[in-house]
């Protein structure tokens, strides 16, 4: 599944469109691999770190949802590992 289709539907961002803009920002990173297209691929295991609201977020991939689904859903789809405060 593409990064900025896997943000989306699992309610990190509102938009694909803001997804990619923080991709594009050049920050983002799978299993440590500077991410530097939108279409970067996300497997179950990989590991996601990002900027999002002030603050890095480290994510454990549990599930690639089909589709974006409610909030309670969508966190199952994601393990939140780590993270800290970039400023």
């Amino acid at each position: 599944m593409r990064i900025d289709r896997y943000l989306h539907c699992i309610r990190l961002v509102k938009s694909r469109t803001l997804a990619q803009a923080i991709i594009e920002e050049g920050r983002a990173r799978i299993d440590g691999k500077r991410v530097v297209k939108s279409s970067e691929p996300v497997r179950v295991g990989s590991v996601i770190a990002l900027p999002l609201h002030d603050r890095v977020r480290v994510l454990r991939v549990l599930a690639l949802p089909d589709q974006r689904r409610p909030a309670s859903e969508a966190r199952c789809a994601y393990e939140e590992i780590g993270g800290a405060v970039s400023g």
